[in-house]
């Protein structure tokens, strides 16, 4: 294991995570980051040298509809439903005094 995580590393990440850990929780956690930081560098060892850089593994396309309006400006029809009108505005009791 090349990766050893110091204590201060594993109280500085237990203050960002806002954990308390015990000195064995400690203890497994300096060894679990360990064996992910050697993982780490396993993966780095491979070739990628003609491997294009992609931000997803899948495609992905733009799923986005046009902003279009369907409705336009029926402001009359909906003030129909309101029980109060005032100035082309909703009219709603006071809620604060």
């Amino acid at each position: 294991m090349a990766n050893i995580i110091s204590d201060e590393t594993m109280e500085y990440v237990g203050i960002l995570a806002k954990l308390e850990l015990s000195e064995d929780e400690k203890e497994q956690a300096k060894s679990d980051m360990g064996k992910m930081l050697d993982y780490i560098d396993k993966l780095n060892e491979l070739d990628t040298t003609d491997v294009e850089p992609m931000s997803h593994v899948f495609p992905v396309n733009n799923v986005f509809r046009e902003d279009v309006v369907t409705n336009g400006d029926d402001r009359d029809n909906i003030l129909k439903n309101a029980p109060g009108v005032k100035e082309g505005a909703f009219k709603v009791p006071k809620t604060v005094e």
